[in-house]
């Protein structure tokens, strides 16, 4: 008996003192991660536990214990409202064209910036690349509105080559366009910056060896190059995957107008008429979580297929 106890506790004290040991290790680097830690308990765990207000007619005044329970009457209210259809269809079509259009294009100036031999060159390019990253998004929208405006400096263009002004953020039509392509110029350097640091971890004898064989620079990136960025692309469209039902509101609402809801109303910018507009913070929150599960579901179908036939996978 005592033998058989000394062999059950043999495992926790070795865990126990490799844990110690690590922590004495990397001290620093737990010092610097706990920040990152309390913000997300505090901002993204904490909060989850107000997600009982979606069974709930919330009363603010009533608080969460004192309100009426309603089960499932919100999501079904919005999933029968006829607004339902147009935002989802919305939200699931933008994100596409991001992925679609935008996912590529960090990879495609990562693979351009890595061909580039002049080191001046490229660091110049790299640096414009980042600048709109750093500005702030209601700067970008606001410059969209004045340059996709009737006296707008694209109007201008179009009406030099004999085009009629108007106004392109009023068109419904030209509003995914506008919202995907804008974004795509903001973002395009940041997120090439990941892929740029899995470049370096290139052999640099792969090249040389590729070069002695003949091989020419497109070769070259298509047989050394892509293959190195496999793994950190699939692993960044998994989780772009993850958000495939999410948009965020705020350049949503200072874009779009009442004009153009049939292509730019999202779930988010409808959730924010609904939710906090007119106070329904129940109605809010049970499409939140609705919307969260959705793309849980995707992340874990996502990741499956991803581990199935790439094998690589989040986990």
């Amino acid at each position: 008996m005592d033998l058989a106890t000394t062999t059950a506790r043999a495992p926790s004290k070795t865990f126990a003192s490799r844990l110690r040991k690590d922590l004495i290790m990397n001290k620093y680097v737990y010092i610097m991660a706990c920040p990152i830690i309390v913000f997300y308990i505090l901002f993204h765990y904490v909060p989850m536990a107000g997600l009982v207000i979606a069974f709930q007619d919330f009363n603010a005044f009533k608080g969460i214990l004192g309100s009426h329970w309603v089960g499932l009457k919100h999501i079904n209210e919005f999933l029968t409202s006829p607004y339902a259809f147009r935002v989802i269809k919305n939200t699931f079509l933008l994100n596409v064209y991001q992925i679609l259009f935008g996912f590529p294009a960090p990879i495609l100036l990562a693979l351009l910036l890595n061909e580039i031999r002049s080191h001046i060159f490229k660091r110049t390019v790299q640096t414009v690349s980042y600048m709109p990253h750093f500005i702030s998004l209601v700067v970008v929208c606001g410059m969209l509105v004045d340059f996709t405006a009737s006296s707008g400096v694209i109007n201008d263009l179009v009406h030099a080559l004999g085009g009629e002004r108007t106004n392109l953020l009023m068109q419904k039509e030209w509003f995914r366009t506008i919202f995907i392509s804008s974004g795509i110029w903001q973002e395009v350097g940041w997120g090439s910056i990941i892929y740029l640091a899995a470049l370096s971890s290139v052999d640099p004898s792969l090249y040389e060896a590729a070069e002695m064989d003949g091989a020419s620079r497109l070769r070259k990136a298509m047989h050394i190059t892509l293959p190195a960025l496999v793994p950190t692309i699939t692993i960044l469209l998994i989780m772009r995957l993850g958000h495939i039902m999410s948009e965020g509101f705020e350049k949503i609402i200072l874009l779009y107008n009442p004009l153009t809801y049939e292509t730019a109303d999202v779930i988010a910018s409808y959730v924010y008429r609904r939710g906090l507009q007119e106070a329904n913070y129940s109605f809010g929150a049970a499409v939140g979580l609705f919307n969260s599960s959705i793309n849980f579901i995707i992340l874990l179908a996502a990741n499956y297929v991803s581990r199935r036939f790439v094998k690589e996978s989040l986990w």
